[in-house]
């Protein structure tokens, strides 16, 4: 029979074991997103996925274990949501859309909860070393997609030879996660845009002449 080992899937894991691991795994993400890590208890999971105590331990050996596996999962989901736009990105209303994409997702909750990967971030970097490690890496992935769609930009005449994609991509990822938190706090997205706005508004200042010319007609 299957076992969890470190939180890990067994290579032997069936198919209805697999199904039921990935429920609570889901359930285990859904609560952790909403109440937040520490008020989210085994318990918890095993109640919300609706497995019993020995299903929930055969698949994860304790809480740990399943933090790390949440961990992997939000930003598998954040990090695909991410490339789908941004590995096409080549111009300023392409980051434009991807902004606007950004901010509409978080009002359908009204900015309820935060980002997925910043709100596990906030609770587990001064708490979890191994967690922070993980999260900094998948912050790194995220950026590096920006800044890879700014260098194309750049290469492409979009921007100036002046533009530093690296610099520029955590501009504005220091802007996307400001602004869900304070979107957060407020229940209300209007903080996000201001902040994505302004840091857009930095990239357009290294616009070429040519397209700076064209956005103003």
């Amino acid at each position: 029979m299957a076992h969890a080992d470190g939180g890990g899937q067994s290579p032997r894991l069936t198919a209805r074991g697999a199904a039921t691991r990935a429920r609570i795994l889901q359930a285990a993400a859904d609560l952790m997103y909403a109440k937040g890590v520490a008020a989210t208890t085994m318990d918890d999971v095993r109640v919300a996925s609706g497995t019993s105590k020995s299903q929930l331990y055969q698949h994860f050996s304790d809480k740990d274990a399943v933090v790390r596996e949440v961990i992997s999962l939000q930003a598998s989901r954040v990090l695909e949501r991410q490339r789908r736009r941004l590995e096409r990105l080549s111009s300023l209303r392409g980051l434009e859309l991807w902004r606007d994409a950004i901010v509409q997702r978080n009002a359908l909750r009204n900015g309820a909860y935060g980002c997925e990967l910043g709100s596990l971030a906030n609770e587990l970097a001064d708490r979890d070393e191994e967690s922070r490690v993980a999260l900094a890496a998948h912050f790194r992935t995220w950026k590096a997609l920006l800044a890879a769609g700014l260098a194309r930009m750049r290469e492409t005449g979009e921007l100036g030879p002046d533009a530093d994609p690296g610099w520029l991509a955590t501009g504005i990822m220091a802007a996307v996660q400001g602004g869900y938190l304070l979107a957060q706090a407020e229940r209300d997205v209007r903080p996000m845009e201001i902040a994505l706005d302004m840091a857009l508004d930095r990239v357009r200042g290294h616009a070429s002449g040519s397209t700076a010319d064209a956005d103003q007609m």
